[in-house]
């Protein structure tokens, strides 16, 4: 952004310059041509006031008189006269000889013969405008002609055809320094592009880097507000507003959820020590019940343990540890096992003998909780479940991955549904129960640690539940065994 607003920014300058520098320079050169014209009309008016007598009657006296004129005038001045009748023809001259081809024989058109443009406009009455331009690049003499009348009818023209080198080189010189003001106006205001360009886009640069960081997880970023123009400086006050509520709507909710299951494990702890003495008093009859209320206990604490970990989950610092895959499987399998035996499931823990990664303490314990929950819950009655180890992938500067798959079959779920399964409280539509709160707490634990989960259709029927944990390429050698598959 910064390079676009410096090109726009200097575009802009050079297209004013330049709009500044072209009328001046062309004011410059017709306020020069003007002068020069203004002073030569007016002598050249007053050779014909002095020719029209000559002209009139074609003395040579009076013809004579006039050349001299002429020819001191060319003399003192350096400008050739030259006066015309009706024809064309010369008839008084600065110089002996001289005829109209030879005022500026690069200028006319045609022949030497042909009369030129400015005399035959004398010669059919009308006085020369004083709205040409001579161009610094152009060429010859100034040719200014001026028509002889007599009651109303021209008998001819005087002409004059000045030098035009000292203009022309009076108007570079003019041009020369408008052009190097100009320029140093440019080149002025191309320093100071990036400077002012800097502190116009600062409080933009400050708001994405204070976006970055607010969905980094930094909440306590904030955007300063002290540089810039007034209106990015309130949109930025507006982000600290923004990032403050949320802040506070978030650490109330983390306050909320953190003191809710705090609160509520006590009281599951007791109630679950008073249910499980309640079976001395039961008979036969009532153990199957029994055994449900304890399952509905357990199931209760789960969640709460599940809602303290979620509040813990969004704390901005995580220390990591090293910690065997297959191990913490193989706990999990071990814990859950007489659960999926009295909801007649089969569990059971395959894959690689020792697979270690490092991550967030407690976090893959919780997230195999979670998904096998899931697949005892919705699987139904002689559910098949598999918790399978993966052996690590090594590939570039990352370090690889490990993937630890929950493989059931289920019924499970179209792929539709699958792709929003993690969304907190989503729940299919068949009513089959839930908070809708597992999967999306698996996916907020892994993120601590750059892992993800997918869920994809097994075949024929079933989920499968895909942990992709991150390797680090720092895992010390004794972490590195060999990895063998056990048969499944």
């Amino acid at each position: 952004m910064h390079r676009r607003v410096v090109t726009v920014y200097v575009t802009l300058l050079v297209a004013a310059c330049l709009a500044l520098a072209l009328p001046l320079c062309q004011s410059i050169a017709a306020r020069g041509t003007s002068d020069m014209l203004l002073d030569r009309i007016n002598d050249t008016a007053r050779f014909a006031g002095l020719a029209e007598p000559g002209v009139l009657t074609g003395t040579e006296d009076t013809l004579s008189g006039l050349t001299g004129e002429l020819t001191v005038y060319e003399q003192v001045y350096g400008i050739t006269a030259v006066v015309v009748d009706r024809d064309g023809e010369v008839v008084a001259s600065s110089r002996p000889e001289l005829t109209l081809a030879d005022l500026d024989p690069s200028g006319w058109p045609g022949s030497a013969e042909e009369v030129p443009g400015p005399v035959r406009t004398a010669l059919a009455g009308n006085r020369m405008g004083a709205d040409s331009v001579v161009w610094p690049w152009q060429e010859g003499p100034l040719i200014v002609a001026e028509p002889i009348g007599s009651s109303g009818e021209v008998v001819g023209a005087a002409v004059t055809a000045s030098p035009t080198d000292a203009l022309r080189r009076a108007t570079l010189a003019q041009w020369s320094v408008a052009l190097l003001v100009v320029a140093a106006l440019m080149v002025a205001g191309i320093a100071v592009a990036g400077p002012l360009t800097r502190w116009i886009l600062r409080p933009v640069h400050d708001l994405d880097e204070a976006t970055r960081a607010v969905s980094g997880g930094s909440l306590d970023a904030r955007v300063r507000t002290a540089a810039g123009p007034a209106e990015l400086r309130r949109l930025g006050e507006s982000f600290n507003q923004m990032a403050d509520t949320i802040t506070s709507m978030l650490e109330s909710q983390r306050t909320f959820v953190a003191y809710a299951g705090h609160q509520v494990r006590n009281p599951l702890a007791a109630l679950r020590l008073r249910v499980g003495s309640l079976s001395r008093y039961l008979g036969s009859e009532g153990a199957q019940e029994h055994r449900l209320a304890l399952d509905e206990v357990d199931r209760l604490s789960r969640i709460c343990d599940s809602l303290l970990t979620l509040a813990q989950a969004e704390d901005a610092e995580h220390s990591t540890v090293w910690e065997d895959a297959r191990e913490v499987a193989e706990q999990r399998v071990d814990a859950w096992r007489p659960i999926a035996e009295r909801a007649r499931a089969a569990l059971e823990c395959s894959g690689a003998r020792t697979a270690p990664v490092r991550c967030v303490e407690g976090t893959l314990d919780q997230a195999l909780d979670a998904l096998i929950d899931n697949a005892l819950k919705f699987g139904g009655e002689g559910v098949r479940i598999t918790v399978h180890v993966g052996e690590p992938v090594r590939e570039g500067e990352d370090g690889g991955h490990l993937d630890v798959h929950v493989v059931d079959d289920g019924p499970g779920l179209p792929e539709e549904q699958l792709a929003q399964a993690t969304r907190p409280f989503w729940r299919d539509g068949g009513g089959s129960g839930g908070t809708g709160l597992g999967l999306s707490i698996v996916v907020t634990l892994l993120e601590l640690q750059g892992a993800k989960l997918s869920l994809s259709p097994r075949e024929p029927t079933g989920i499968d539940a895909r942990l992709r944990l991150r390797l680090q390429r720092d895992q010390p050698d004794q972490q590195r065994a060999d990895l063998r598959d056990e048969p499944v």
